[in-house]
């Protein structure tokens, strides 16, 4: 059985309710990948080309900084890599936190939340930040409140 670590990045709180169900229903452990700078209110309005959030999803290159870098990838086979959909991908703060590790020869299964868009080009966009012999898989996008037991199920489908 391999070790598993959910890895997430929750600007509101929803998908961080999510992952530690995930969590709970993997037995895995938990890890929270944190900005440098919270994100505000006013950051996350998407309606508004200027806030943080739109200026960063505008250019793929961008890196926000984040909080630390002191999880034990090492340690872990497979990570459940978790985040909300932003402009139909992960936000590119997923990419500073896979550029902060090395994923060589492990496995990232993605997992999002978000009111309607799915994971889009979200593991194309995710792949450029990590080794060649890293898989990223798509997952699946889940609603905030999904239980336990359906992660479980979830989890199960994978043969993890």
């Amino acid at each position: 059985m391999s070790k598993i670590l959910v890895a997430y990045f929750s600007a509101s709180g929803v998908t961080a309710r999510l992952a530690k169900n995930l969590a709970e229903a993997t037995k895995a452990d938990l890890y929270e990948i944190r900005p440098a700078v919270p994100y505000t209110d006013a950051d996350l309005n998407w309606q508004d080309k200027n806030s943080r959030s739109s200026v960063e999803m505008k250019d793929k290159s961008f890196r926000p900084a984040i909080a630390d870098t002191n999880a034990n990838i090492a340690d872990y086979d497979t990570i459940l890599l978790g985040f909300p959909i932003w402009w139909y991908v992960a936000p590119t703060i997923v990419n500073t936190f896979l550029e902060a590790y090395d994923f060589s020869g492990k496995s990232i299964i993605l997992f999002a939340t978000s009111g309607m868009s799915g994971l889009g080009n979200s593991a194309k966009e995710l792949k450029v930040s990590v080794s060649d012999t890293t898989v990223i898989k798509d997952g699946k996008r889940f609603d905030a409140n999904t239980s336990v037991s359906e992660l479980q199920k979830w989890v199960e489908s994978l043969g993890i």
